[in-house]
């Protein structure tokens, strides 16, 4: 992606934008040979019009886009063109499928893995339904698995197991027109569980097994890793916005101070805390501010964290990995790795432990980032740096041929066959 910089240069730099519940993130960076991130512009924006990864007021959204893309290019000092795009909500669906290909006892080519996969992805989608990721787990040649990367090997049959994420297109559609509309082109849309996951786990961890919660405003996004490769994606409709509601109904105050109130106060532990700490909180409708004790907003505020922790391991053995705790610590060597926004809050890692029977549990945070790396080295920040490290170069939806081209090739590959044997 070419950006320019000033009036008479040119750089290399990728653009991520995460549109959130709570705020809009966009950085600006450059990936470097040795896989660090180089981050040169960053830009935040309070969020409006955005309700667990819908747009609801495409004015508002637009207007808040702009002011995170103007703060990110001054610090940059370049002028955004094209961007890649966070995807999110609950409509994310994920399923595991397989696909083959004959191969005829010659070496695999990069027109044949583009088949396999093609014929893995290929089933039928609802109307509503976009192909969002084809990502591939492993292939296999014949009676051999386990393989990574196909081409050159040879065999009589290659075999593909792929994941597949959709989204429902509509409210992508809308979400892609709030960024055209401030003079953007979107090269990529990203599921932000994906991007989340490439910006904060290691490749050991994906192979021991782990699960990767991003805890967002309004949505939670689950990724679960397996012997390397992804194998459930899912999206919770419930975070960070049921812990503000909470405080604002127990103490009858604004959401916007319940919000501020959770983020500066909030915490999961009671150790640490003064007794005789309290907290004044502004109320609704013009009434006197009240006070309360900080151990009050603790009482409120571990309840519902606990709850929503319970709501991802409900789903986890929905997925049928394993039935008892133990059987989860077994699949899940690495154990949970929580992110996002709502992973901030004090106390929660303590808490997740107890949720998930002494698993072992990490916070997330963005890893091999320099340049402005302080200034977002929180897990808040997590989907936007893995928007600039995450490549979809998969055979994904976007990128496929069309069936008249591929007929071409695959008669030229017969062609070749032919000139080989006589």
């Amino acid at each position: 992606m070419i950006l320019r910089v000033s009036d008479s240069m040119e750089s290399d730099y990728t653009v991520g934008i995460d549109i959130g519940s709570h705020k809009i993130v966009v950085l600006i960076g450059e990936l470097l040979d040795n896989d660090k991130i180089n981050i040169v512009g960053i830009g935040k924006a309070h969020s409006k019009g955005v309700d667990k990864g819908a747009v609801t007021d495409l004015d508002s959204v637009v207007i808040a886009i702009k002011q995170a893309l103007k703060r990110a290019e001054d610090m940059a000092d370049c002028q955004v063109s094209s961007v890649s795009l966070s995807i999110s909500g609950s409509h994310i669906e994920s399923l595991n499928e397989s696909g083959t290909w004959a191969i005829d006892d010659h070496e695999v080519t990069a027109f044949d893995i583009e088949s396999v996969l093609h014929n893995a992805r290929s089933i039928k989608l609802r109307d509503d339904q976009r192909l969002l990721h084809v990502i591939p787990q492993q292939y296999s040649i014949d009676n051999q698995s386990g393989i990574n990367n196909p081409l050159g090997l040879s065999g009589i049959k290659l075999k593909a197991d792929v994941h597949l994420i959709t989204c429902h297109n509509d409210l992508v559609k809308n979400l892609e027109k709030a960024v055209e509309r401030c003079n953007l082109n979107v090269d990529q849309l990203t599921f932000s569980g994906v991007a989340s996951s490439a910006s904060i786990l290691s490749d050991d961890e994906k192979k021991l097994g782990v699960c990767m919660v991003d805890i967002g405003c309004g949505t939670m996004d689950i990724s679960v890793y397996l012997d390397g490769s992804l194998r459930h994606s899912s999206v919770l409709g419930y975070a960070g916005n049921s812990v503000t509601n909470d405080i604002a109904i127990a103490f009858s105050a604004p959401p916007t101070s319940a919000e501020e109130v959770k983020i500066k106060y909030g915490s999961l532990s009671r150790e640490n805390i003064n007794l005789d700490e309290s907290i004044e909180l502004p109320s609704v409708g013009g009434r006197p501010s009240r006070s309360l004790e900080r151990l009050t907003l603790v009482d409120v505020i571990e309840p519902r964290y606990t709850e929503l922790l319970g709501l991802v391991k409900k789903e986890l053995y929905k997925l049928g990995y394993a039935k008892d705790a133990d059987g989860l610590k077994q699949q899940l060597a690495a154990g949970i790795v929580l992110t996002g926004g709502g992973a901030q809050i004090r106390g929660l890692v303590e808490v997740a432990e107890q949720v998930f029977d002494n698993m072992q549990v990490r916070i997330g945070l963005p890893q091999n980032v320099i340049g402005l790396a302080d200034d977002i080295a929180f897990p808040a920040y997590s989907t936007a740096v893995g928007l600039l490290r995450y490549k979809n170069d998969e055979f994904s939806e976007g990128q496929e041929e069309s069936e008249e081209n591929r007929f071409s090739l695959f008669l030229n590959k017969i062609k070749s066959w032919v000139k080989k044997e006589y």
